[in-house]
């Protein structure tokens, strides 16, 4: 990824009517994983980016005309005595006017005056850079117009480099700009219509940043990657060259996607809560229960651009390798994201979100508690859809809110929250059902409503630490119990050798509870499948008991088992019913497809990046070229340890280099 670095000088042009960014400005190298120019530029010209000599800013700027279908030329050049360039002036081809001709027959004008054009000036960091920009133009352009213009001859101006925008064989490089990041009172200046308020015009298309947020973004990213050379990161910037959002990941969380990325929850707490960190948060969990962290972001607001961005970026973040299921909050704008970026995932919706909200939705209506209490029936206790859609209708006709707004949409979503529904959906624990079974926030104790930016970067690493220390003593706490020798059933000891202790106490109550299933017989016959049905003593509110009944299906020539109540989906354990059902027919260990490897204790897991792992989108030049770098490091590393080994690296890089160069041949002769 890009290196960061910070600048924070001013900039004056001195023939500019004094431009000047003022308050705390931080720079930060924008360029793509391989650090080059493929055939178009990743954005328009802003005011801040950097390069390194004058002929880049040149080539650049007509890589940004060739693509946008218009031409330049070089408008003013300034020298100074020592005749050295220190500032300059490209516009587009058709700015200005030709002089006028007293020929016979003048040329017919061409030009139309357009202002259309960047300045430049050279800064005493020996950089050039962008001081003022515009970028519209008083005339029709058009990339597919085909019209020809003579900056886009294969010669750029004055550079021997080929301009060849249209190659894929030959890449150009540059070491591209900087694109200034301004503070919060900097902002401010961009133009918002009279009649919107300032907060949505301005806020959803560029990151709200408070005076030193800048700077702490900047200082994060560096320090991140200085620890960890897998650290990733991406920003995104809006047409004024401000940062509009942004993500990163660490090494630690990329490879924990791959023992744990079946289930993902993507947390947007911070901006339905108003926070001042307009964080959101991609999370799984882990063998022993414990939230994980699979990447973060920041964003400008909760619009279909800014979360489809996010989302692309967690994409290219994992190798584009989505979940299979996903959970969110109750969000229209989610709900499309979702379905556009990840089109064959499961899309469910947080139910203990659903049921906090029923509070500040349904406060106001007379009988606010019955509704209250009707709603936590027809949720918990609804074994089959109909029983839901039944109790539902019930409720509805009995306290005549059959219009209320917020329960209709509910409903009408009731496949993507509904427990009854969703138990065909495996879940992986991350679908609490009941409020004691709900996990704390991610960063409880570590960001609050009022927390800037700067102070949660400063607390993202220790926050994470503790995360990962809590890990690591579970691991040992489980590598260290000991077996059950007085277990109340095969069942029990087999678990208590391979699950880690969270997973096995949770196991356990359903050990227990097979002794409240007080009988089970056999109900139907259809080939291998035998239905059984089991009646028990549940806990009802008020503590009260009530019988149930819950149908099994047993394949005994398959070793298969499946309950109505779904517990597996939900938590990735075989529910009390499933268990009576295994024992009744004389199976005394759990069939091996029900005991999860992301739930065994007896698995190493390393959380370092693979490099022999050919999990890479080979048709992604990024991916190509930062899975061949981390080789090559590698190869390097082992290269410099010796002087044999020195010697063999140097070998080993000329053989490489004589096979690719053959390759090419035979590339270019076919």
């Amino acid at each position: 990824m890009a290196e960061v670095s910070l600048n924070s000088e001013p900039v004056v042009d001195d023939d500019a009517d004094g431009f000047e960014i003022e308050g705390d400005c931080g720079m930060a190298d924008f360029i793509s994983q391989t650090g080059i120019i493929q055939g178009e530029n990743p954005l328009p010209p802003a005011v801040g980016m950097e390069f390194e000599t004058y002929e880049d800013v040149y080539y650049f700027y007509n890589c940004y005309a060739k693509d946008q279908g218009f031409g330049v030329r070089v408008s003013n050049t300034w020298y100074r005595k020592s005749k050295e360039r220190y500032r300059g002036k490209l516009s587009c081809s058709s700015a200005g006017f030709k002089k006028k001709s007293e020929a016979n027959r003048p040329r017919p004008e061409t030009r139309t005056g357009c202002p259309a054009m960047i300045k430049f000036r050279l800064m005493d960091s020996k950089r050039w850079r962008i001081i003022e920009v515009e970028l519209e133009h008083n005339h029709l352009i058009s990339p597919t117009s085909g019209k020809f213009y003579k900056s886009h001859k294969r010669l750029g101006l004055g550079t021997k480099r080929a301009l060849q925008l249209d190659s894929t064989e030959e890449v150009q490089k540059i070491r591209l700009f900087r694109t200034v990041i301004i503070d919060g009172e900097t902002n401010g200046s961009v133009d918002v219509d009279e009649g919107q308020p300032k907060s949505k015009a301005v806020w959803s298309n560029q990151l709200k940043l408070n005076k030193g947020d800048a700077e702490a973004i900047l200082n994060f990213f560096s320090h991140s990657q200085l620890a960890d050379p897998h650290f990733f990161y991406v920003l995104d910037i809006n047409e004024k060259g401000c940062l509009r959002n942004l993500f990163w990941a660490n090494e630690r969380s990329r490879v924990a996607y791959n023992y744990f990325g079946d289930v993902v929850a993507i947390d947007t707490t911070c901006l339905t809560g108003e926070y001042e960190v307009p964080l959101v948060l991609f999370l799984g969990v882990n063998h022993h229960k414990q939230s994980i962290l699979f990447g973060c972001g920041l964003i400008a607001g909760e619009t279909i651009e800014s979360y489809t961005w996010l989302f692309r970026a967690w994409i290219t973040c994992i190798l584009g390798r989505p979940p299979r299921v996903i959970i969110t909050d109750q969000c229209s704008i989610l709900q499309t994201v979702v379905a556009d970026v990840f089109p064959r995932a499961s899309h469910c919706l947080c139910l203990s979100n659903i049921m906090q909200k029923i509070p500040e939705k349904l406060g106001g209506l007379l009988e606010y508690e019955e509704v209250k209490v009707a709603i936590g029936r027809a949720v918990c206790y609804s074994l089959r859809t109909e029983e839901f859609d039944a109790a539902w209708e019930d409720m509805m006709q009995q306290y005549e809110i059959r219009g209320h707004e917020w329960l209709q949409a509910l409903y009408e979503d009731r496949k993507r929250w509904v427990p009854a529904y969703v138990k065909e959906t495996f879940l992986a624990g991350m679908f609490p059902i009941q409020p004691s079974d709900a996990a704390p926030w991610f960063y409880e104790g570590y960001l609050n409503k009022q927390t800037p930016i700067k102070e949660f970067l400063e607390k993202y690493d220790q926050a994470l630490q503790t995360k990962w220390q809590h890990e690591a003593l579970a691991d040992l706490d489980s590598k260290n119990s000991s077996f059950m020798h007085k277990a109340m059933c095969y069942f029990e000891l087999q678990a208590s050798k391979l699950y880690t202790n969270e997973l096995f106490r949770i196991f356990e109550r359903e050990i227990k509870g097979m002794y409240s299933c007080l009988s089970t017989r056999q109900i139907n016959v259809d080939g291998p499948v035998i239905s059984y049905l089991i009646k028990e003593q549940v806990e009802v509110e008020g503590n009260q008991r009530v019988r149930r009944d819950y149908e099994v299906y047993y394949n005994g020539s398959e070793m298969e088992v499946l309950c109505i109540c779904g517990l597996f989906n939900f938590k990735g354990i075989l529910c009390r019913h499933a268990l009576s059902i295994l024992n009744q027919n004389g199976i005394e260990e759990i069939p091996p497809q029900y005991i999860l490897s992301r739930w065994r204790k007896d698995l190493k897991r390393s959380y370092v990046i693979d490099h022999k792992s050919c999990g890479i989108d080979i048709n992604n030049p990024v991916h190509r070229y930062d899975h061949l770098y981390r080789r090559i490091v590698q190869v390097v590393e082992e290269g410099t340890k010796s002087h044999e080994r020195f010697r063999t690296a140097v070998q080993a890089f000329n053989e490489i280099l004589n096979k690719l160069k053959r390759v090419n041949l035979e590339d270019h002769a076919i």
